[in-house]
């Protein structure tokens, strides 16, 4: 049967206030971007001539209304998501830190995304896919706790290929107790993990990636994990291989978004290749190709609008081969 959709995701859009600097009186300026990692994998996909749906929930509010519009000027179907009359939309405040890295202030107290409920959960969209996309944020509390497992086992029962992100965002979580139960329940339920070395460190205590990603495997049958290493770049591991990728060194900006950027092209070599039996030069191609548009991504503030097109990505890739 003919899917409609590549990828469909639930979770998270949100806005994602991103400083840019002080006004005239020395006050902090803080940009809107649209956000939410599940959409920044869609828009991303998007670029790349993927169809993709959204699941999720905003507020009736003008940050709820423009983040519809931005989605749908994406191309990325919003049939899914749904609007809370009484609960407003997250807002997430992203400071850059001296070292590069990226402190959150979360406005979600609760806030619309955490709202949805499982009967708003359109499975129908889900069946239609090829790849179902979630994250943990979408567990961090109820309601959308149980709408993203009822999503997630429908996922399995329709035999879809289930992508999962941690992204860890410790604010958002009740305690790191919880947040640890939780994120394990997403790795019992994926084929494709995609994970970060400071999140990989703190599930595991392991400081060295590859006993820290033995710890995962012997723990959960995941086909294809992809380790990203920031700026020394990302490890992807498939049946008992390692595959190191190369990083596109940049003038960083704003990593906002980066890792949903490789996320994105590492499903769209797998929706390319299929995931079974990928050989080791399939796997390096698209991992060097994901590698790539996450490092033009850092040159640009925000997420979901900055996301390259193939063009731009081969570009970056040829200039480095020369």
């Amino acid at each position: 049967m003919t899917k409609r959709y590549d990828v469909v995701a639930l979770g998270e859009l949100l806005v994602d206030m991103i400083n840019t600097g002080e006004s005239g009186s020395g006050n902090p300026v803080f940009e809107a971007n649209p956000g939410g990692a599940p959409c920044n994998v869609l828009a991303m996909l998007q670029k790349l001539g993927k169809k993709t749906a959204f699941i999720g929930k905003v507020g009736n509010d003008a940050f709820g209304k423009r983040l519809r519009s931005e989605i749908v000027s994406c191309g990325i179907d919003d049939s899914g998501l749904r609007v809370d009359e009484n609960i407003p939309t997250t807002l997430a405040f992203v400071h850059k830190l001296e070292n590069g890295d990226r402190d959150f202030s979360f406005y979600r107290d609760p806030g619309a995304d955490v709202m949805l409920e499982e009967e708003e959960v359109d499975l129908s969209l889900i069946r239609d896919s090829k790849v179902f996309h979630f994250g943990s944020l979408s567990l961090s509390d109820e309601p959308c706790r149980s709408a993203t497992k009822k999503a997630v086992a429908a996922a399995e029962e329709y035999g879809i290929l289930r992508s999962y992100d941690p992204n860890l965002r410790k604010p958002l979580w009740h305690s790191e107790e919880e947040a640890r139960e939780q994120i394990l329940w997403g790795m019992k339920h994926c084929d494709i993990l995609k994970i970060a070395d400071n999140e990989i460190l703190w599930l595991t205590g392991e400081e060295d990636h590859d006993p820290a990603v033995s710890v995962l495997l012997k723990e959960f049958a995941i086909p294809l994990i992809a380790l990203t290493l920031g700026p020394e770049g990302s490890r992807i591991y498939y049946q008992g291989k390692r595959i190191d990728i190369p990083p596109f060194p940049q003038n960083t900006v704003d990593t906002t978004g980066a890792g949903d950027t490789y996320c994105a092209c590492l499903l769209n070599g797998i929706l390319e290749n299929g995931l079974k039996d990928l050989d080791e030069d399939k796997i390096r191609r698209f991992g060097v190709f994901a590698s790539a548009a996450a490092a033009i991504v850092t040159t640009r503030k925000g997420a979901l609008k900055s996301m390259p097109d193939a063009e731009c990505v081969k570009a970056l890739m040829d200039t480095y081969s020369d």
